[in-house]
């Protein structure tokens, strides 16, 4: 808070021998009237009495803020402790104000001061104790401030007031000084519409920014590079990233270019909508009018290619911005990592790995399992159990994702009870289990034909109190149904449904498929209505088979119902499934039949 210059006005002040600060009194050497007339009469006193006068004003003020700051209720003694001193005297409580440091007690002090007696309020007074805590960032104090003091700030201080009230989230009440600005006829600096403009968007309100913008143009103001860039910022805030995307077009058509605030903004949008086209484009906009991209930035867009399977295109970003002289950190070498590895150019993410180390970043827990994880699904098994004994050698392999990842790599090559054991070896180190878990060992174990173990992992994981997701279900039913247990299967599901598990549409058709094999296609019929009113998408192989079953049961009509439908989702009808139809068309002469064949052809 900025210190008040000290007000030459007097402070009268009164002897009493018996005051415990008797030597910082003010008053002369000398007692009774003698020393009160060296008081009121100050311009008979001499230099050196002014001085020490002076000095006195200084060590009682400090004296004062002492008690303040370390006194909780200081209001009902310090009139007590200080019996020789007039609070009242601006040239004291000025220099109170200059020694107390903190604005919010400076206000308490003041607030004191106003309901003694002999008080009388000033314009500059006033002024300092509202601008410290507009320094102070104090919105909510300075707001109260005014209320309560019924003070009327000068325009330039209701314009840093804006920019407190802003920072603060008062957005609303910045917008109503704006208004108290206008009808004064003051019109406050760019610096001050582009901050009210910046805190607007940070806090969501993009309607005030328009309300801003619109005041701005009225008010003549013309909007710079900067407003522009806020302007575009608001489009994205409101989910409309075309017309940002437009804006920024028109500004760099004219020649300028926005803040990378906002071209960063427009390319977490276009990462967040997976519009990785117009994401490129705009990272070379960055690079073609020397926007500053930072590392973040680079991170957004890679981290975004790679999750949209364009990872070439991360790949070369990645390169180029290592060109261009940018230090990739740990996260930005896992991603690429991860995106090569998903690739499957185990070659070029085993040279960023070394790269990474090379430039003194040790891989993490989450780096290691990473590239395990890309060993084991591109069959490079030795390799992904050397580097996990490598890593359980530096203290990183007892963590549930480590083991998930190895017991889901050895479940994939068919060693199941290896993964068995890798399971019970957590139970012994104290690592918990959890669905992904479970779930690796359930599709594991049913893939290698034991279902009935992969059942008494599913008891398992219920009874352990774990939430099972659709994948623990998933494929205990599919190998149910084509074993012909389709009442078990049946009750798996209904254990879904009662559990609030959503089952995946690849169920469904399992069911289905189940039950036609037993021979109930009514019942598969059923099933398929039910899967069209959830606006599921069954599979083609379903279709067929239930064409198929119907044609051979002589439910024509159904059959060509079946067809109909199939085509309409876009599936791509195999030749052997119509000349399969023709056939039984044909062996039934049924001229009905063949023209609404006709049609749906």
């Amino acid at each position: 808070m900025a210190r008040p210059p000290l007000f030459v006005t007097r402070l009268c002040t009164r002897q009493n021998v018996n005051s415990p600060i008797r030597n910082l009194c003010i008053a002369g050497t000398n007692s009774g009237v003698e020393g009160e007339a060296a008081v009121e009469n100050p311009d008979q006193s001499s230099p050196e009495n002014h001085q020490s006068e002076q000095q006195s004003f200084v060590e009682i003020a400090k004296d004062v803020c002492k008690v303040i700051r370390t006194r909780p209720r200081w209001e009902q003694i310090l009139l007590s402790d200080f019996p020789t001193v007039n609070f009242t005297d601006p040239r004291f409580y000025t220099e109170v104000l200059k020694a107390q440091n903190n604005p919010l007690l400076s206000l308490r002090f003041y607030y004191w001061l106003s309901s003694q007696n002999g008080f009388l309020r000033d314009q500059f007074s006033d002024e300092v104790i509202f601008s410290g805590l507009v320094q102070a960032k104090a919105a909510s104090a300075a707001k109260c401030f005014r209320q309560k003091m019924k003070f009327v700030p000068q325009p330039s201080c209701l314009e840093a007031y804006i920019q407190c009230l802003c920072q603060n989230g008062l957005i609303e009440d910045a917008l109503d000084v704006f208004i108290e600005l206008r009808g004064v006829g003051h019109c406050p600096s760019l610096k001050v519409w582009n901050s009210a403009l910046s805190d607007s968007i940070r806090a969501g309100r993009t309607d005030i920014v328009w309300k801003l913008y619109e005041d701005m143009i009225e008010s003549g103001v013309v909007a710079g590079v900067d407003a522009i860039g806020h302007l575009i910022q608001a489009f994205c805030v409101e989910n409309n990233v075309p017309k940002g995307h437009h804006l920024l077009r028109q500004v760099l058509e004219a020649g300028h270019a926005p803040s990378s605030v906002a071209f960063n903004r427009l390319i977490y949008e276009s990462c967040k909508n997976r519009d990785y086209f117009r994401l490129s484009s705009l990272l070379h906009s960055m690079i073609a009018t020397n926007c500053s991209v930072d590392i973040s930035t680079y991170q957004h867009v890679i981290q975004g290619l790679c999750e949209t399977r364009n990872r070439r295109e991360a790949f070369r970003i990645f390169n180029d911005l290592k060109n261009r002289g940018y230090a990739p950190d740990m996260v930005m070498y896992t991603t690429m990592i991860n995106g090569l590895c998903k690739m499957k150019l185990l070659g070029d993410a085993r040279k960023l790995w070394f790269e990474m180390i090379q430039k003194g970043f040790n891989p993490n827990v989450y780096t290691y399992n990473t590239i395990i994880h890309g060993y084991l699904t591109t069959n490079h098994l030795s390799e992904a159990e050397s580097l996990y004994k490598q890593m359980c050698e530096k203290g990183h392999g007892e963590t549930t994702v480590t083991y998930n990842t190895m017991i889901y790599g050895l479940c994939l090559h068919g060693r199941v009870e290896e993964a068995h054991n890798l399971f019970n070896k957590m139970v012994e180190k104290g690592v918990a289990h959890d669905v992904i878990t479970y779930n690796s060992l359930i599709q594991g174990f049913c893939k290698n034909g034991k279902i009935a173990e992969g059942l008494q992992f599913l008891y398992e994981l219920l009874k352990q109190g774990v939430q099972p997701s659709p994948a623990s279900y998933t494929v205990l039913i599919e190998k149910l149904c084509d074993i012909g247990h389709i009442l078990e299967a049946k009750s798996l599901w209904n254990d879904m449904q009662d559990r609030g598990v959503k089952p995946a549409a690849s169920t469904h058709d399992s069911i289905i498929l189940g039950l036609i094999k037993q021979g109930y296609v009514t019942e598969g019929l059923d099933w398929l209505s039910s899967m069209m009113k959830s606006s599921l998408k069954p599979r083609r192989k379903t279709f067929e088979k239930l064409i198929y079953h119907l044609s051979q049961a002589d439910k024509l009509d159904d059959s060509l119902s079946i067809l109909d439908y199939m085509l309409r989702l876009g599936h791509v009808v195999r030749e052997r499934i119509f000349c399969s139809l023709v056939t039984k068309l044909c062996k039934d002469n049924s001229r009905h039949i063949e023209v609404q064949l006709g049609y749906i052809v």
